[in-house]
């Protein structure tokens, strides 16, 4: 992978991390567009960006993240995880297959 491809995929997952639909799925397809090879290194390159479009929201949220004093914020955010924590518990074997 060259600059250039790695350029490709970077603006595809900017344009798409955020959107409701797979930014994963899209950067897969850009770099099979291109002819890359799935390798280790265009995989982890992938996760790398995903984190950093992720880490991009803690900053930019930051304040609101790491506010103690409000505690009503992190009761709302452990709510909104529950569903998908429980789902993911007892469907585990079903989503690993």
């Amino acid at each position: 992978m060259d600059v250039i491809n790695a350029i490709i995929i970077a603006i595809i997952e900017g344009l798409t991390e955020y959107l409701p639909i797979s930014s994963t799925a899209h950067m897969g397809f850009a770099a099979s567009l291109m002819g890359l090879e799935e390798t280790e290194f265009l995989k982890m390159f992938q996760v790398s960006i995903q984190f950093g479009a992720i880490l991009s929201v803690v900053v930019a949220y930051g304040k609101k993240f790491f506010d103690f004093s409000n505690l009503q914020f992190y009761y709302k955010l452990a709510f909104a995880v529950m569903p998908a924590l429980i789902i993911g518990f007892f469907l585990d074997d079903l989503i690993e297959s």
